[in-house]
């Protein structure tokens, strides 16, 4: 069965891949999607975000990276995949997540969005969270890969 894990994922986070790596132990297949978020800022161009992520589940067999700027159902249907993953960290991600998994239903009733709750060591981490500790210099080293980590300290050294 593939799964298909949406996300902007910019930067990913080690709380990300606590769930592509425990999801890809559950499904055959994992296709991590870098999606377009006209709401967010992005740090990092899609093309980057897809190089950090390959690299980071480069051990991982079957996982698989794309992107795609519409609607994940959409997406999901070219796939064939029939199950969404998605991480959750705090209760206020349940209620997003349990309404995006209801419109998605919706949208595709084929499609079963499945949650998995990120590990307690990652419940605090998101990417929001790290590139705002970047931005006043702190270490982000503890929150995200080391070749993302590199990444992101070259961005805000020149702003």
């Amino acid at each position: 069965m593939i799964a298909i894990y949406p996300g902007s994922f910019d930067p990913i986070t080690f709380g990300h891949l606590d769930i592509i790596k425990r999801g890809s132990q559950l499904f055959e297949q994992v296709i991590v999607v870098v999606a377009a978020n006209p709401n967010k800022r992005s740090l990092f161009g899609s093309a980057k975000r897809i190089e950090q992520i390959q690299t980071a589940v480069q051990p991982l067999p079957n996982v698989e990276i794309d992107s795609f700027d519409g609607l994940t159902v959409t997406y999901a249907r070219m796939k064939q995949a029939k199950v969404l993953l998605r991480g959750l960290r705090v209760l206020s991600d349940f209620e997003k997540e349990l309404q995006m998994a209801h419109t998605n239903k919706t949208l595709a009733d084929d499609l079963e969005t499945v949650f998995l709750a990120t590990s307690t060591e990652y419940g605090f981490v998101s990417s929001s969270l790290v590139k705002e500790i970047a931005q006043y210099g702190g270490s982000v080293d503890h929150l995200v890969p080391p070749h993302v980590a590199r990444d992101i300290y070259r961005c805000y050294a020149k702003t």
